[in-house]
Order: structure tokens, then C-alpha cells, then sequence
């Protein structure tokens, strides 16, 4: 069976606002909303979601399909950014390429990449190592942490070029038997199912 990590699809950005209580943007939900009436969803059993609200909106509108409700792991929230707070666009992109980059170092006191992996990993493995893998399970979450669970799960080093596609909005799907990776990033309202993403 298959589990799968979605990453919030388009935020308003808003540089008053603490990043992680900003909320999908009307783009973002209307692509939560299209994704939601796949018909792999409606196999899920479980939605995990970190506590940012992006997370949680994007988790809730998969679930309102679903006779389920969304259970919130505050450990599965993005890398650490704190200690810069919001950077302009162009700035990020820049900072997130030394952030992969350095996985051993702190770019200004962010988290750091490996810190940040060895979290999403424990979380995820927590929730795994007591689930039925005959039930299909969601994680909902964030790129950066969602780039180092999947440079964990295909056995590679932490690397930007592993990253998904800018904007959010993503997933990839791998298997419960053996935890590998089966697909690589696919925009969330694109992909067909188990066996059917890119790899």
C-alpha cells in the first residue's frame, strides 16, 4: 500500500504576518479542492499534517471528502527560519540553495538541513512504525522538510536539486512495504495514483 507526502500548495504571502500562520492563497485551495476529488484520496485512511496553518488548510480540505479528521504532528513543521524572519523572494531562493548546500552549518541561525532531516524522519517513522501499512496514509507538509524525508527515503545525500517544483503543491508517493520511494515530485492534482507517478 502507499503513503504519500503533499507539500501546501500557493500561500498568501504577507511579510506582517509570522510565516507559519499564513493561509493557501485562492490558487492554493482551488488546487487543494481539485486534489481532494482524485479518487486516490478517497482511499486514504489517515492525514497527517504539521501545525502551520497552511498545512492544516490544505490537510482539512483533502479531509472534508473523507469520513477522517486530520491529526496535527507539531515536529513535522517546516526548517526552522526564525532568526532571519521573512526574506523577499530572490533573498529565500538564495538562502534555501546555501541552506541544501551546507547540511552540516546554520545559514544566520536558521535550523539546519540535517537537524531538520533527522526531525521529519523521526516524526514520520513514529507515525509509520504504528501504522497498519495496509492503510493508505497522507503526510501534509512543507518543501524543504518534505526534500530531506525524500533525500532519506531514495538514500541520497541533501541536495536543492531534490527540491520540488517552485510554487508548492506537490507529492510524492512511497511504498509502506519498504518505505522507498516510488515517484518523484508530482503536482498534487496530477498525479493518477500508486504505480502511476514519475519516476
Amino acid at each position: 500500500m502507499f503513503g504519500v507526502y503533499i507539500t501546501h500548495p500557493q500561500v498568501r504571502i504577507d511579510p506582517d504576518i509570522a510565516v507559519p500562520e499564513w493561509g493557501l492563497s485562492e490558487v492554493g485551495r482551488a488546487r487543494a479542492l481539485t486534489t481532494a476529488q482524485q479518487p486516490w484520496v478517497a482511499a486514504l485512511q489517515r492525514i497527517v499534517s504539521s501545525a502551520e496553518h497552511k498545512a492544516i488548510e490544505t490537510a482539512e480540505i483533502l479531509a472534508s471528502f473523507l469520513d477522517i479528521s486530520v491529526e496535527v504532528v507539531p515536529d513535522m513543521h517546516e526548517n526552522d527560519r526564525s532568526a532571519t524572519g521573512f526574506l523577499p523572494p530572490e533573498e529565500f531562493e538564495k538562502a534555501a540553495d546555501w541552506f541544501f548546500a551546507h547540511p552540516f552549518d546554520s545559514f544566520h541561525g536558521w535550523e539546519r538541513a540535517m537537524d531538520a532531516q533527522a526531525r521529519i524522519v523521526s516524526a514520520v517513522s513514529r507515525i509509520l512504525d504504528e501504522h497498519n501499512p495496509s492503510e493508505p496514509i497522507a503526510f501534509v507538509g512543507h518543501g524543504g522538510v518534505g526534500t530531506l524525508l525524500k533525500c532519506h527515503l531514495s538514500g541520497q545525500a541533501i541536495a536543492r536539486d531534490r527540491d520540488q517544483p517552485a510554487g508548492g503543491g506537490n507529492l510524492y508517493a512511497f511504498s509502506l512495504a519498504n518505505r522507498h520511494l516510488a515517484c518523484d515530485w508530482t503536482p498534487m492534482e496530477e498525479w493518477k495514483g500508486f504505480g502511476h507517478g514519475r519516476t
